[in-house]
């Protein structure tokens, strides 16, 4: 099983990881922000702010070079 799992894994350069590890925390982070902004108390505002949490540790699951 965990074979099968490594092969479904993304492969990047060093470099392209870098460009989508900054891009996906600077994204998280003004989803977050903007989740925060809409209403951090109501649904929608949660459900944005969460969006961007799960945007900002997307490279987790990127492997690198």
């Amino acid at each position: 099983m965990s074979n099968h799992y490594e092969n479904r894994k993304r492969t990047l350069s060093e470099r392209q990881y870098h460009w989508v590890d900054r891009v996906t925390k600077l994204l998280g982070v003004a989803l977050i922000g903007t989740g925060l902004h809409v209403g951090g108390g109501t649904a929608t505002g949660i459900a944005v702010a969460a969006l961007g949490v799960v945007v900002g540790l997307l490279t987790v699951i990127i492997n690198r070079e």
